[in-house]
């Protein structure tokens, strides 16, 4: 059978356009990137990904700048990601959140990154410390939870968020410890922090790296960090395991990653590969990372895919056998 003209031009078409975003990718990038962030400023992950803004400049020959999103705990951020054009001009600065979510399988709306958004890289993790306001009478984590048990009025938490990492990784520490305290959430770890100084809250589990400058100004106190060994940044503070917490069969750290809409180009996902392999190998950028307890971790998209597929399992696992709600 010959073919009919539509079909001819119907395939020339297709053939152009094949073309056209062949050229587009070998060419990426051809204008500034935005790297969103689904939090509001001040948190780990936005001053991971503000820090990392200039070498990714420098790698890619074009501007890169930080959009913050906050909102619905992170979901507007991820979407409006998820939404954008797959051609590498648009991306995520994520942390271990985007994980949390589809743990909690009654959640709408739904986020899956694995069928949402490809996997560029992974890029550095950060331990995060229990710290709390200066005006809350507590010295160490039991003094912490006798508190809990016994203050007038009922301690309050401050999250970033439902769903967030902050949040869940209190879940496991107030589960482990036995510690009450009613969830106060937040549109990112920034704010949380500043009512935390004023001590307008009283918990809040916060990286290290965010309240290392407070801790150092005795404007929060910290009683241990989350990590498996101590924080450099933090050395004077025992591991939750040292204070005597159990821990869950969770990554209780931050964990950071590059994404982006599903269907980039092999290509333009190899070039953001190396561009961020490159930036982290900075030693400007990681004597910064150094001095905030973030330490990079490259790793390639297929890796950051692995870890977010165990990631929901074991968090979906942890819900599940806690009973804990999306509120």
């Amino acid at each position: 059978m010959r073919p009919t003209l539509a079909a001819l031009t119907a395939g020339a078409v297709f053939g152009s356009l094949c073309g056209l975003l062949a050229q587009a990718a070998s060419e990426y990038p051809t204008r500034p990137i935005r790297m969103v962030v689904a939090f509001a400023p001040g948190g780990a992950t936005d001053t991971l990904a503000r820090l990392m803004a200039g070498p990714l400049t420098s790698e890619l020959g074009q501007p890169v700048y930080v959009d913050n999103i906050a909102g619905a705990s992170g979901y507007l951020g991820w979407k409006t990601v998820a939404g954008s054009v797959p051609d590498g001009h648009t991306l995520l600065m994520s942390e271990n959140a985007i994980v949390i979510r589809p743990a909690f399988k009654d959640q709408t709306p739904a986020f899956d990154p694995l069928t949402q958004l490809d996997s560029v890289a992974l890029v550095a993790y950060s331990p995060l410390a229990l710290c709390s306001s200066s005006r809350v009478p507590a010295n160490d984590v039991t003094e912490l939870i006798e508190l809990s048990k016994h203050a007038q009025k009922k301690l309050d938490y401050a999250s970033a968020g439902v769903g967030s990492v902050a949040q869940l990784v209190w879940e496991a520490v107030k589960d482990g410890a036995k510690i009450e305290a009613v969830d106060v959430p937040y549109r990112g770890g920034g704010p949380a922090m500043t009512d935390i100084v004023s001590g307008q809250v009283d918990i809040i589990m916060a990286s290290t790296s965010v309240a290392r400058p407070y801790v150092d100004s005795k404007m929060i106190k910290c009683f241990a960090v989350t990590g498996r060994t101590r924080s450099p940044a933090l050395p004077q503070l025992p591991t939750l395991e040292e204070a005597g917490v159990k821990s869950a069969d969770v990554d209780l750290r931050f964990w950071f990653g590059v994404l982006g809409p599903k269907g980039l180009p092999d290509d333009v996902r190899t070039r953001l590969e190396t561009a961020v392999e490159h930036a982290i190998q900075s030693p400007t950028l990681r004597e910064r990372l150094d001095a905030l307890d973030i330490t990079p971790d490259y790793a390639p998209g297929a890796m950051l895919q692995s870890r977010l597929q165990s990631e929901i399992k074991n968090w979906t696992n942890f819900v599940e056998a806690k009973g804990i709600k999306w509120q």
